[in-house]
């Protein structure tokens, strides 16, 4: 079988690797994920992924801390998550290579593209972590920005929520999930999906936007290999 899409960047929310415990690693849940991207893998496909680190750190978590202190907590929050990630997936003999926007060499390999692009090409999963490397950035943003510099065929975002809704489904229980959406409505309607940085992002560079549900079963493989999931922002 032909696979729709031959390069993919997958984002993963940290809250989502924190399962129903809320915080931390659920060990449960990386151990889907591991099983997904395995498959997805021996498909084939080349993968990336960015993993956010809320389960670990959120912004300046309502306090006056400066903005770009807390936004390098959170940059880290992504190594322990990216590591964690990284070790799963080499104990169930996925070869993975960790790199980071902010240079760490006792820990992982600086993020370099022409090595990332290497390393995709001779089948190893490429773990980016530390977002863009700058403050002010989300890892949506740097979702997006690694999708455009590696030329992915499309964004996979892995959340807590099954796609993109009119309102907030955990307020409204008449909110209208959409199967399909343009860019420019998102951002028009302030919908709750990735940044606006992001999604002006993929939509210049033409990259694709499938959100859906980490939970989902087999959500990671259906989403790679082009199967109907979630939402497709495009």
């Amino acid at each position: 079988m032909d696979n729709k899409y031959s390069r993919v960047v997958i984002k993963i929310s940290g809250e989502a690797l924190a399962g129903e415990n809320g915080f931390g690693l659920d060990n449960e849940v990386i151990s889907q994920v591991v099983e997904q991207i395995k498959k997805v893998r021996d498909r084939g496909i080349q993968i990336g992924i960015i993993i956010g680190g809320g389960n670990f750190w959120r912004g300046r978590q309502g306090t006056d801390m400066d903005r770009t202190t807390a936004d390098h907590m959170g940059m880290l929050a992504t190594v322990i998550n990216s590591l964690a990630l990284q070790d799963a997936l080499e104990r169930a003999g996925v070869p993975t290579r960790v790199q980071t926007a902010l240079e760490m060499p006792r820990v992982a390999e600086p993020y370099i593209l022409r090595r990332a692009l290497r390393h995709l090409e001779k089948g190893r999963v490429v773990i980016m972590a530390c977002g863009t490397g700058n403050p002010y950035f989300s890892t949506d943003t740097g979702a997006a920005l690694r999708a455009a510099e590696i030329q992915a065929d499309v964004l996979l975002q892995a959340k807590n929520i099954d796609g993109v809704y009119d309102s907030d489904p955990k307020k409204n229980p008449e909110a209208k999930k959409y199967d399909e959406i343009g860019y420019l409505d998102v951002i028009k309607n302030g919908l709750q999906v990735m940044d606006t940085t992001a999604v002006s992002l993929c939509m210049e560079n033409h990259i694709p936007i499938i959100t859906f549900a980490l939970k989902e079963n087999d959500g990671i493989f259906k989403a790679a290999t082009g199967q109907k999931i979630g939402t497709i922002i495009k």
